[in-house]
Parts: structure tokens; C-alpha cells; sequence
């Protein structure tokens, strides 16, 4: 049972990390080329990798069931359980958000196969946000069965994806130089985003249990995992279409139709279309559990009563303010700094100034210039979206 629940949890992370966002990277990177953006990948990787094995550091000291708001508390007092629980709602409120408002377009649009006008936006947003909600509260078991299939089913499309497209690479495209140095600052907030699971930590926690060995295998193969998909998904997309083409066609669906001319298969767009479904089912499902147990652990309501208050605000706002959560969507990077840098960073340093006596405990590697390091960058990716 502990192995069973182990490979679910290292899927949950991994299809948390793995969304719809994955499609831009080619789009958000183009003018650096791919062994830079490579490069600054793997940076990210480690930056959010490191920032993840603190929160490990700090759940050792908590509860089996803590979440963000007990451990902020804890360490920080009102003041950051006020600033973690602004930045955990507002930023999965808003993925929440645009998930349901995403999700309920492409279902409308998979149900004009049966009838040429389909079926309402506001029934397929209410009847996606119906089946999620039953899922997350059945519990993390239901969840992670759930999740085994549509990440299976997801691989199998990038699969197809990179069989497509491998052939078509040439190194001239692999190898390019960055059209402009300056380009990195733009890039910079979108590679970072698409790095986020750190909401998902406490759920998993929960699920497996206060194991170190196990969890530190979760969260480095679970966010491994997706860092090299996406380095195969660059290299392929940007070795088949080049730097030019990529620039000169910014758009997702110039992407998909410059793809499948590539290949010369229409078969392509559809191959990245179910890709995209399948994404954006695996990180709904990722976030609506981090998001549903933060809020048990801050309400302390029951489970239809947190499911309500997990997903009715969303979907509120995905239905009748729509361009307000995607304008929110634009500060993403900034909320998450806070909650996967900031904070984390905050807290371990609370924690290892009062703590004397560390024999036998689990401590990140790095020390206080690590620390400082990881802020720093956080300083940043926030400078960054604010350009």
C-alpha cells in the first residue's frame, strides 16, 4: 500500500506541475533558443526543487495534516498565516478559475460531435466543476486513481507528439543563438510557473505520511519528471520549426498548424488538443486538492461544506467575471513566488533559529547562502512580471 500510494503521489506532483501552459513554452522561449532555455529550465527546477524539500524540512515538526496556514502560524505568527493564506487562495482561485473556464470551452466543444450547437458554456462549466468536486471529496484516494489514468493517458499523447516531430528536428534549429539577450526577462515568469506544485506538498504529506526518504523521492522525481518532458517537448517543437517561425507565428494555434504542416499530418492538432485536455484535467485535479485541504485545515467546516467553499468562488467568477481572473492570471508568478519561495524560506529560517537541537532531523543542504540565494532569485522572477 505505502509503494502504491508513493507512485500516486510522485504522479500527483507531476500532473499538478504538467498544464495546459506546457503548449507555450515553445512560444514563451522562442527567441532564446533551446540551449538557454534549457539552461534556465534546469535553474528553475533546482530553485523550486530546493524550495520544496524545505517545506519537507518543516513538516517534520507538524502535524501528519498540516497545511501552509498551520505551518505559517507556527513559524510566523498571524501576520504570515494572514500573508500565506492571501497568496495560496489568491493564486489557486485564480488556476481554479481559469481551469473551469478553459475546461468548460473545450467540453462544449467535444460535445458539437453529437449536435451542431453543442451545449451551453455555463452547463459544461457547472458539470466539470460537478465532477471535480465529487472527486476531491471522496479524498486523495479518489484522486490519485483518477490521476494514474489521465497522467498515463497524457504521456501516451507526448509520446505520439515527440514520435511526430523527432524526425523533423535539425540541429541548425537545436543550436540557435538567442535573438535577444533581454528576452530571458520575458521568458523568465512563464518557465517559472510551470513549475508550480508546491500548493499540492500538504496533501501528499498527508497521503504517504511523515516518511522523509519516500517524500524526498516524491517531490525531486515528481518535479523531475516534468523538467524533462519539457526539455523534450522544447527541443522538438524548436528543432522542427526554428527560431524564425516560432516568432513570427506567436500564437498557439500558428503553433499547431506550423506543427502538423511540419509532419504533413492533420492528425497533429488532434494529438495536441487531447494533450491539452489532458493537462488541464491533471493539474485541476492537482490544485483542487491543495486548494480543498488548505481550506479544511482553515475553516475546519466538513468536507461538503469545504468543497462549497472550494469551488463555488471559482466558479462564480469563471462564469460571469471571466476577465477578471485572467487579468489575476498575469500576477501568477507573483503569488507564487510568495508561496514557493517567500515563505517557505521565512519559515525554515524561524525554525532553524529556534531549534537547538537538530540530531536525527532532516535539514536542507546550503544552509543560510542558499537561503539568501533562493530569496534573491524570488526578487527576480517578481521584477520580471513587473516589466
Amino acid at each position: 500500500m505505502q509503494n502504491n500510494r508513493f507512485f500516486g503521489s510522485l504522479l500527483i506532483i507531476s500532473g499538478t506541475t504538467i498544464g495546459a501552459g506546457m503548449l507555450a513554452l515553445p512560444l514563451a522561449s522562442a527567441g532564446l533558443g533551446f540551449p538557454l532555455a534549457a539552461l534556465l529550465m534546469v535553474i528553475i527546477w533546482a530553485l523550486m526543487s530546493y524550495t520544496a524539500l524545505l517545506m519537507l524540512e518543516l513538516h517534520q515538526h507538524a502535524p501528519a495534516d498540516a497545511t501552509l496556514h498551520t505551518l505559517a502560524k507556527q513559524h510566523l505568527g498571524r501576520s504570515g498565516q494572514l500573508i500565506a493564506g492571501c497568496a495560496m487562495l489568491f493564486l489557486f482561485y485564480a488556476l481554479c478559475a481559469a481551469y473551469i473556464a478553459g475546461g468548460a470551452e473545450q467540453l462544449s466543444a467535444k460535445f458539437t460531435f453529437f449536435s451542431d450547437t453543442g451545449i451551453p458554456h455555463w452547463f459544461s462549466a457547472l458539470l466539470l466543476t460537478a465532477i471535480v468536486a465529487g472527486l476531491i471529496t471522496l479524498g486523495t484516494r479518489s484522486v490519485d486513481m483518477i490521476n494514474r489514468g489521465l497522467f498515463s493517458l497524457k504521456i501516451i499523447a507526448l509520446i505520439m507528439m515527440l514520435a511526430l516531430l523527432m524526425p523533423k528536428v535539425t540541429l541548425p534549429n537545436l543550436i540557435q543563438a538567442p535573438a535577444e539577450q533581454g528576452l530571458i526577462w520575458a521568458a523568465l515568469p512563464v518557465v517559472f510557473t510551470s513549475f508550480g506544485f508546491h500548493g499540492s506538498i500538504p496533501s501528499v504529506v498527508k497521503y504517504v505520511g511523515l516518511d522523509i526518504r519516500a517524500l524526498k523521492k516524491v517531490l525531486l522525481l515528481g518535479s523531475a519528471l516534468p523538467l524533462v518532458i519539457y526539455c523534450l517537448w522544447l527541443g522538438a517543437s524548436q528543432g522542427t520549426l526554428g527560431q524564425a517561425t516560432l516568432l513570427a507565428h506567436p500564437g498557439l494555434n500558428g503553433l499547431i498548424t506550423d506543427l502538423s504542416q511540419q509532419v504533413h499530418t492533420s492528425f497533429m492538432g488532434s494529438i495536441i488538443s487531447g494533450f491539452a485536455d489532458l493537462a488541464l484535467a491533471t493539474s485541476f485535479l492537482g490544485v483542487a486538492l491543495g486548494l480543498f485541504d488548505f481550506i479544511a485545515d482553515m475553516s475546519k467546516k466538513s468536507r461538503p461544506m469545504t468543497a462549497l467553499l472550494t469551488f463555488v468562488p471559482p466558479l462564480a467568477f469563471a462564469l460571469f467575471y471571466p476577465n477578471g481572473f485572467i487579468t489575476a492570471l498575469g500576477y501568477a508568478a507573483i503569488a507564487l513566488v510568495v508561496l514557493a519561495i517567500f515563505l517557505p524560506v521565512a519559515m525554515v529560517w524561524h525554525q532553524r533559529r529556534c531549534q537547538t537541537d537538530t540530531h536525527g532531523q532532516y535539514r536542507v543542504w546550503g544552509g543560510k547562502p542558499a537561503l539568501t540565494c533562493a530569496v534573491l532569485l524570488g526578487v527576480i522572477i517578481i521584477a520580471a512580471q513587473l516589466s
